[in-house]
């Protein structure tokens, strides 16, 4: 027999191992019965203290309301998010998700968790094959799948609630859920009565030539829509990936008044002179440390993010005290306690060529002279 033959019989053997163990664990502690937000009853242990998320907004919730169980994530973390979220969730593994860019969970990476649940997206954004390709990963491996729905920011209160009733941390939950329902009746108190005409227009650019971006009616732009923005690019999505190609000359005629950089790489390209110095626009990059603040992935950061660009948009209409505003959301939610240079670090971009290194969450181009 060859040593690639040895090689698959010996991984077939481990896994078919691990799976029967699972198994058997498993059936030894199932006590209670769970409807999922899918409808779907489901047998999961009554105590559970090892979570995998399929995909990361459901695996950011875990970050927020029980971090201690969660055994796996999606992406890692980048250089330095330690400050912001501490050390143990970025050095937990990389497993991958089911959902979206990036690398794809497999069943052997599963059975080395050793998950009590896994918890699941679903919703009008999520297709129903991802579903069904969720269902049959964790069935194959023996692990209860619970599907929690994230559609939108306003979703996060009640899965917060749903999760937090699943692993008994329904105060934490309810303290979690509560804040994102009062920062979502605060911004919009704030801009309900701005009419169309006089909504600030706003350009999301993504990608690093700054021409890939989101149709209005997308969820990958619902910050904008929470603060009050004009979306200029006016269309019915063509996938829940998002992402829609445009060119410079739509973006030119869309003459936005704002431009929401997510690719900071992009930026250099407003600090030179060329077609994009044409826009009389107010650039805002986003803060994504140690979640990215309105997208990419979606998530509870998000009702801080809107509060931030509500502000930016309207700030007569949304004073806002960023840096203290920022200090309790983070205190809250992930309980770390941020410094000054902490917060001045989420805004810190550096530049290239003649920009330079810059403190830019907000900056102003005022077109060609």
């Amino acid at each position: 027999m060859s040593v690639s033959s040895v090689q698959s019989v010996w991984r077939f053997w481990a896994f078919s191992v691990g799976l029967t163990l699972l198994l058997l664990a498993t059936s030894e502690v199932m006590a209670k019965s769970v409807t999922d937000m899918l409808g779907r009853t489901v047998e999961v242990p009554d105590r559970i203290e090892r979570v995998v998320g399929a995909a990361p907004p459901i695996t950011s919730l875990m970050f927020a309301l029980a971090p201690e169980a969660l055994v796996g994530l999606n992406m890692p973390f980048a250089a330095g998010d330690e400050r912001f979220i501490g050390t143990r969730l970025p050095a937990l593994p990389v497993v991958g998700g089911i959902l979206g860019h990036g690398r794809r969970m497999q069943p052997e990476s599963i059975l080395e968790l050793r998950p009590d649940v896994a918890l699941a997206l679903t919703g009008s954004i999520v297709p129903q094959a991802s579903i069904d390709e969720t269902i049959r990963l964790f069935k194959q491996v023996g692990v209860p799948v619970v599907f929690v729905t994230l559609d939108t920011l306003a979703d996060w209160p009640q899965a917060f609630q749903f999760v937090g009733q699943l692993l008994g941390k329904e105060t934490r939950a309810q303290e979690l859920g509560s804040y994102i329902t009062e920062a979502m009746a605060r911004v919009t108190q704030a801009v309900a009565d701005i009419p169309e005409s006089s909504r600030k227009r706003v350009y999301y650019a993504q990608g690093r030539d700054g021409l890939a971006t989101e149709c209005d009616t997308s969820f990958h732009a619902q910050g904008i829509r929470w603060a009050g923005g004009y979306n200029v690019h006016r269309c019915p999505s063509s996938s829940y990936m998002g992402m829609e190609a445009v060119s410079l000359e739509q973006v030119l005629a869309y003459a936005p008044q704002v431009v929401i950089v997510q690719d900071n790489s992009f930026l250099p390209r407003f600090q030179e002179h060329g077609p994009w110095r044409r826009l009389q626009a107010q650039v805002l990059t986003v803060p994504k440390s140690p979640l990215n603040w309105l997208d990419r992935p979606a998530s509870f950061m998000l009702a801080l993010g809107i509060q931030w660009l509500t502000h930016e948009l309207y700030p007569e209409r949304f004073p806002l005290d960023l840096k203290g505003t920022t200090q309790a959301f983070y205190a809250r939610f992930f309980g770390v306690t941020l410094t000054d240079a902490d917060f001045d670090s989420l805004f810190a971009v550096q530049g290239e060529g003649a920009a330079g290194s810059m403190h830019q969450h907000s900056l102003h181009h005022h077109g060609a002279e």
